[in-house]
């Protein structure tokens, strides 16, 4: 391609595009016309630019042009009331749908190595002395002790928000590095089960696991189940970089990523109802059957929300992204 004449046959349609994208007042039909026109013609010069003779000052030039002109003439993007409801009637409930053969896998092997550590811990006193003095895990342990004692000591409500904040900014970390391989996902899944192993195993060795289980369950399941959607999901974005399967790597990187970050909003909707639980529920004085029904039926919710929701929405082709209209426009390829 020779760009001085590539230039001088396109520049005036470059000018007018400028001219019509300065204007102040309303276009009128016609104009509007030859906006578009000129949006289409200026994209498809970009991009023989691009892939024959790149050049940075006209490239830059023409990026600008094409970009203010598509929001020209798509309009201003507004977030509504009916873009949140889409969002928990369909694109959340499906994005967890469609990955659940990534979380529950995670939830199933993740759940079987904590019991299995806490039978370990349980069953070896000298795992258990590696894990604190005999005193300390008594104080811990005893009717009354700190397993019991840490569901209380604060006001419930900003307890609630606490554990609501520590469990979203480890939800954040599974789904935003994800894409380091899975690696920080791995690490807080291993963190989180270690936490819980110690807890059954210490809590079964003095006798008094029913206690254990009356105080983790009425908020933990929601709250794992939050956790293991992100873990997988994080897992799966980690795995999008090793196989990204017939996309282009950074086209399916940028499609899981946006479906992990609008996952991430989600689950701190789900978070906060755990953290309520946990604040509320789980210290109160009701029976144990009673919260721990509480805690089923919050976890049965969820569930039934993401099958019956997410999968009539994936039925429905959608995916977790975002509409398409708000994706980034693609290029035409020149032949």
């Amino acid at each position: 391609m020779d760009l001085d004449v590539f230039v001088t046959a396109h520049s005036a349609e470059w000018d007018r595009l400028e001219t019509l994208l300065r204007r102040k007042r309303r276009l009128t039909g016609t104009e509007a016309d030859e906006l578009v026109t000129l949006y289409q013609r200026t994209t498809t010069h970009l991009s023989l630019l691009l892939s024959s003779a790149p050049d940075p000052a006209l490239t830059g030039r023409l990026t600008s042009l094409v970009a203010r002109a598509r929001s020209k003439v798509t309009g201003a993007r507004k977030s509504s009331w009916r873009d949140a409801a889409r969002f928990f009637t369909s694109s959340f409930p499906a994005a967890v749908y469609r990955l659940r053969h990534w979380w529950i896998p995670t939830a199933v092997l993740s759940l079987t190595a904590a019991a299995l550590l806490g039978w370990w811990i349980a069953a070896h006193p000298e795992v258990q002395s590696a894990l604190g003095a005999p005193q300390e895990l008594r104080d811990m342990t005893r009717p009354g002790g700190e397993y019991e004692t840490y569901y209380s000591n604060h006001p419930a409500a900003a307890f609630a928000a606490q554990v609501w904040t520590n469990n979203a900014q480890a939800v954040a970390l599974c789904l935003v590095f994800g894409a380091f391989l899975g690696l920080p996902v791995l690490w807080v899944l291993l963190e989180n089960m270690l936490n819980l192993a110690a807890g059954v195993g210490l809590m079964s060795s003095a006798g008094r696991l029913d206690t254990f289980l009356g105080l983790i369950l009425p908020h933990g399941l929601l709250e794992l189940t939050a956790v293991f959607v992100a873990a997988g999901i994080g897992l799966r974005l980690g795995w999008t970089v090793v196989d990204p399967g017939p996309r282009t790597r950074r086209t399916a990187l940028a499609e899981e990523g946006r479906t992990a970050l609008g996952v991430a909003v989600g689950l701190a909707a789900v978070l906060f109802v755990s953290g309520v639980l946990e604040g509320f529920v789980t210290p109160s004085g009701l029976p144990t059957w009673a919260r721990i029904t509480i805690g089923v039926l919050a976890e049965l919710a969820f569930l039934t929300y993401v099958y019956v929701l997410g999968g009539r929405a994936v039925r429905a082709g959608e995916t977790g992204d975002v509409e398409a209209t708000d994706r980034t426009a693609l290029l035409p390829t020149a032949a």
